[in-house]
């Protein structure tokens, strides 16, 4: 968890925000007392696209990897006859 001042939150907004879509929780605090008025997270932190606990470098699954098969395909899968 990080914490940050107003006035570092809105001199570093841009730095907060990369850290937060990357999980981090980032606590905004006021006064002296420094006591914690806001919470800054991610709604979706990116996440690394990998399959199962491979991690090997250069290795990314596209976007199209996760689109629905075709009818075609999916029929084949399921062991039903082609057309």
């Amino acid at each position: 968890m990080i914490t940050a001042s107003i006035f570092e939150a809105k001199t570093n907004l841009s730095d907060l925000v990369k850290k937060a879509q990357k999980g981090e929780v980032v606590i905004i605090t006021s006064g002296r007392n420094k006591t914690p008025v806001a919470r800054l997270e991610a709604i979706h932190p990116l996440a690394k696209k990998r399959l199962g606990a491979l991690e090997t470098p250069g290795f990314a699954l596209s976007d199209a990897f996760f689109e629905p098969l075709p009818d075609e395909e999916l029929r084949l899968w399921n062991g039903e006859e082609g057309e």
